[in-house]
């Protein structure tokens, strides 16, 4: 049976949970236990693939087919597990499921009340899977005192007291104000923040203390008395150069250690920390820098590309270079020459996006890296950029565009060499979609196989031939279009198993020219570089050579 840790942020900031939560996990891992990572989200979005990017950043993808919150690709890329749809949990899903309980009858007639039917389906969610690690890790969104968080913690602290002594603790992440004026960290903030969970009956066996300055022994001391703590159970977080080196510096002041004596496991196995030495070492030892331009829209809020992003990092440590990313606007040059904007870029990034705002950007973003022989790698809408670019400047079909770009507009205008996937095959059964449908949850969602073209570049990059990825969409590349484009040199080089999705296509002609219509940063880890983003960064390398 699993040991449960309840990891919940302070009344000041929440800031850092899931980093602190995956580096843990990364940790216990390091010392040879088995992990799972959970978040349990208050907010009430039944479906976090219905929200914008500049409300929530990414929506991280799960094997089995689930939108979840970004933070469990945190726990995914320190931990190498890969998340479950069972590991995602929202304020509106729990409440859907008791709604859909009580009309089938579930509670026999009975008022349907928080407490206890929420809490309970709070706590059967977290029971999910117990059995099969040493350690769940369950991350509490959001910050103590949020009115949306109220039932979860409510369920936090009544699943405590229904298992064993000593089978659960919590971990509470809180902020140290450094005031520069009087030159002094404040502590009112983490002591009003314990209260103030001590007050709903929590009381953290962990402090987790964010602070931008070293923490005097005088204030620890201080914390540990008002906070009702061991002075060992206060943890500094320091801010660092890079989050990996989170799992390091929480094992330097000694995290790991302080969840294994609140348990009471001693002796511990000691930890084998080389991997994330080898991860810190190709960080910050690097032999150059490559600049890459990701080109999108949602470039104000970079934690809509979070996954892409930290997969080029992961691409950069696989050749030793530090990867400089710049964000260019999509729209800055819908209408405008793109060259100005892309010159000096030793490789080009289109990732993945929804609506045809800034989509002519991303054409000419193609366009560029085609014609100029940059290093491009387009992922989901950015692959259905190159192709549309293709048809239109290689084929001939100058209204060349995507049936999303009409179904938004209300007019047809295009010619739909993209269009809505109606169905597709998931295991041994067939699914189907009307334009109609929901948004929420209606894409082709999570793994999917693919099988690749013997001697292409994608064959070559991944040394193989068959390949499962993860998706996110709801168009796909019209597969009539294949002979008039691969006659002009765009290879289909992957295709579903059979053989009726276009899932990669390249340029034959084209030193690094390769676009995808799944998602590959989900799956990238720094010590695990997903081999696409590994090799796009040495053709990177290759490209910073030349110029």
């Amino acid at each position: 049976m699993a040991r449960f840790i309840f990891i919940t942020g302070g009344v000041v900031s929440s800031l850092g949970k899931g980093l602190a939560s995956a580096a843990l996990g990364s940790l216990l891992q390091a010392r040879g236990y088995s992990v799972r990572l959970r978040k349990l989200d208050p907010y009430l979005n039944v479906d976090p693939g219905t929200m914008s990017p500049f409300e929530h950043g990414e929506v991280f993808i799960t094997d089995d087919g689930a939108e979840t919150d970004l933070d469990l690709g945190h726990y995914e890329r320190f931990t190498g597990v890969p998340a479950r749809m069972t590991d995602s949990v929202s304020s509106g899903r729990i409440y859907s499921n008791v709604l859909e309980r009580e009309r089938r009858g579930d509670y026999l007639g009975k008022t349907i009340q928080v407490v206890p039917h929420v809490t309970n389906e709070i706590k059967d969610f977290i029971s999910i899977g117990e059995d099969e690690v040493d350690f769940m890790l369950c991350e509490i969104g959001g910050t103590v005192g949020d009115i949306e968080g109220l039932p979860f913690f409510e369920a936090i602290r009544q699943f405590t007291h229904d298992k064993p002594r000593g089978e659960c603790i919590f971990m509470h992440l809180t902020l140290l104000p450094y005031l520069a004026a009087s030159g002094e960290l404040k502590t009112k903030p983490t002591q009003h923040s314990v209260k103030e969970l001590q007050s709903i009956g929590i009381a953290p066996d962990i402090l987790v203390c964010r602070s931008e300055q070293p923490i005097p022994e005088k204030e620890r001391e201080k914390i540990a008395l008002f906070c009702n703590v061991r002075k060992e159970s206060v943890v500094a977080a320091y801010d660092l150069k890079s989050i990996y080196e989170a799992p390091l510096a929480y094992h330097r002041e000694g995290l790991d250690q302080a969840v294994l004596d609140a348990f009471g496991i001693a002796p511990a196995p000691r930890p084998d920390l080389s991997k994330w030495d080898d991860v810190v070492d190709r960080t910050h030892n690097t032999d150059g820098e490559v600049k890459i331009a990701i080109v999108g829209k949602y470039v104000q809020l970079e934690d809509a590309y979070k996954s892409v992003k930290e997969a080029l990092t992961h691409g950069g440590m696989a050749n030793r270079v530090k990867v400089k990313v710049e964000w260019v606007d999509s729209e800055v040059f819908d209408k405008e020459d793109a060259a100005p904007y892309l010159e000096g870029f030793h490789a080009i990034l289109v990732p993945g996006g929804f609506g045809e705002r800034g989509t002519e950007g991303k054409i000419k973003a193609a366009q560029f890296a085609r014609e100029r022989k940059v290093p491009y790698l387009g992922i989901c809408l950015g692959m259905q950029m190159a192709v549309i670019e293709a048809a239109r400047n290689a084929a001939g079909i100058t209204t060349a565009g995507s049936e999303e770009f009409d179904h938004e507009s209300g007019e047809k205008r295009f010619e739909p060499v993209v269009y809505h996937l109606k169905e597709w095959v998931q295991g041994n059964a067939k699914v189907t979609r009307k334009e109609t449908d929901d948004k929420g949850g209606t894409m082709r969602l999570g793994g999917y196989n693919a099988a690749l073209a013997e001697g292409s570049k994608v064959a070559q990059v991944y040394g193989a031939t068959t390949i499962e990825e993860r998706h996110r969409h709801r168009y796909e590349v019209d597969i009539k279009y294949r002979e008039q484009l691969e006659a002009c040199g765009l290879q289909f080089s992957g295709m579903s198993p059979d053989g009726r999705l276009p899932e990669i296509v390249e340029w034959k002609d084209h030193p690094w020219f390769i676009g995808v219509q799944f998602h590959p940063e989900l799956k990238s880890k720094p010590f695990d570089p997903h081999p696409l983003f590994k090799d796009f960064v040495r053709a990177a390398v290759e490209t910073s050579r030349l110029v």
